[in-house]
């Protein structure tokens, strides 16, 4: 029989496995349930890609974000892997019909959350495959995501009960105590095996920039980008000011190719920038949170943060895609005064204000006297004057209390009363929650010790002797950093018009 080794050197052609690979693969193929929790850039898909590959069955991979299916699929296939697909809104119905006809044929299915409440989806999955290994990559999304912006990360342990309870992983490389037990909470798992790995990275030194004003920011990184020209990413809380950046970069920065990316993009755009990026043909990526997971370039040397990240959990997946070579590279945040007003702001947004309770109350007390049914999203939303991600937390919230069953309102006033009660003090609770988490990133911006213990004093006791430098406070400045610098100016189209190219429609784009 074949060792681990063995078999990891026949599908990815690597000698050994990094810390904690092989101990969660190897619960895994026992039929151990297993959450692991290891660094950035350390290899976590291999730890259900491996298993995947050498049992018996079908492996579900749960995935929060098209370009990180797609990616996945796309460097497996170049492996010579091609049992492997991604369901996603990339595939026309015929492409879909054709898959799901055919899922018996492949081994890894990459799927998102709200494609498991898809009825014929999952018939095809319980009719065709026999799923062995359940796997939620990214799993702090079910903390992070689950409870406001998209509710069906709650209902993945009870997609996998429909799917004959196979093994699970749930994988993240950032998840302190309390999102730990959230996770095995939501995903109904709670004898999870634990494989929790130490997150700090020993060559990612960490800064921290007090300016007045984003335009002051801006000036500041042509400085630097001037000075050290070399693979960054820059993340705003604002599509807006992703756009003003990048002009701004360029114009001051010929010698770099820059380009911005957010969630207001087509796919297509988006897809292209993170491509161009990976191989090397974009330099500076001006960008909100929606980029960074999938990105497997392993020589980004700096990530700034324009804006404040709303908690530490996200500020450490995204500082932790710079530097996956082992190189130093460095993390900048930048602070200006009121720059916590954008976080809490968006905070507040997410989340149903009590008024607008009260409208819900009255509209779900109408359909149920006239018993019509629940009306579609776009309607609920545009009549109660609701955001997307407030109907959707509503919605879950009243059909797990089931006051909403089947399409229909079912309880009685007195009950609906009630639940509406416990959803007000749910939202209560999530605000105070998310507004804590904000609170514990901005004490530490403004910290007077060393940053890298007070960043990871709430997930690990100890701390890994630095590369080159801690941090600003004890010994980092940009003058003592000589990184390798991009060289020349390149003639590698900007992606505007490599997009028009690839799409043949010129100026009509």
């Amino acid at each position: 029989m074949a060792t681990l080794e063995q078999h990891l050197s026949r599908y990815f052609h690597y000698d050994s496995f990094r810390e904690g690979q092989k101990e969660i693969i190897s619960d895994i193929l026992s039929g151990q349930d297993v959450l692991g929790i290891l660094p950035t850039g350390t290899g976590k898909s291999i730890c259900y890609q491996l298993p995947a590959l050498i049992q018996e069955g079908a492996t579900i991979v749960v995935s929060p974000l098209i370009s990180l299916m797609v990616d996945q699929v796309k460097q497996l296939k170049q492996k010579g892997i091609k049992r492997v697909v991604a369901i996603n809104s990339f595939l026309d119905s015929n492409q879909k019909q054709k898959v799901l006809q055919h899922l018996h044929e492949y081994t890894l299915i990459y799927c998102s959350p709200e494609m498991l409440q898809n009825d014929r989806f999952m018939e095809a999955l319980r009719k065709r495959i026999n799923v062995s290994l359940f796997v939620v990559d990214e799993a702090h999304c079910i903390s992070q995501w689950g409870h406001e912006f998209r509710t069906d990360y709650l209902k993945l342990g009870e997609a996998a009960k429909k799917l004959g309870n196979p093994t699970m992983l749930a994988l993240s490389a950032t998840a302190p105590l309390a999102i730990q037990d959230d996770i095995l909470t939501q995903l109904e798992r709670p004898q999870m095996a634990k494989h929790i790995y130490p997150m700090d990275r020993e060559n990612i030194a960490l800064a921290v920039s007090h300016v007045n004003s984003m335009e002051e920011k801006i000036e500041r990184m042509k400085t630097i980008l001037k000075e050290r020209p070399v693979p960054t990413m820059i993340y705003f809380s604002s599509r807006q000011w992703t756009e003003k950046a990048t002009f701004e970069l360029r114009d001051a920065l010929p010698h770099l190719r820059v380009a911005f990316y957010h969630g207001g993009m087509e796919h297509t755009d988006r897809l292209l920038i993170q491509q161009q990026f990976m191989n090397d043909q974009l330099d500076v990526i001006c960008c909100t949170s929606a980029f960074g997971m999938g990105v497997n370039k392993d020589n980004i040397r700096l990530v700034i943060h324009a804006h404040l990240p709303p908690q530490v959990e996200s500020f450490l997946q995204e500082i932790g895609r710079a530097g996956r070579d082992g190189k130093q590279s460095v993390s900048l945040t930048f602070y200006s005064p009121g720059d916590g007003d954008l976080p809490r702001s968006l905070i507040s947004s997410e989340l149903p204000e009590p008024h607008q309770l009260s409208q819900l109350r009255h509209y779900l007390v109408n359909l149920k006297q006239s018993h019509q049914p629940i009306p579609s999203s776009a309607e609920v939303e545009a009549t109660l004057q609701l955001s997307e991600i407030q109907w959707r937390f509503l919605n879950y919230q009243l059909e797990q209390k089931d006051v909403i069953h089947g399409g229909f309102v079912r309880s009685e006033e007195p009950q609906l009363d009630s639940a509406l009660h416990e959803i007000m003090q749910t939202i209560e609770h999530r605000a105070l929650y998310k507004h804590e988490k904000l609170s514990e990133f901005i004490r530490w911006v403004h910290g007077d010790t060393c940053r890298r213990v007070t960043l990871y004093e709430s997930f690990q006791s100890s701390l890994k002797e630095p590369l080159e430098f801690c941090c600003d406070i004890c010994d980092f400045s940009f003058d003592k950093w000589h990184p390798d610098i991009l060289q020349g100016n390149h003639e590698v189209p900007q992606w505007e018009e490599a997009l028009k190219r690839v799409f043949l429609q010129g100026d009509r784009l």
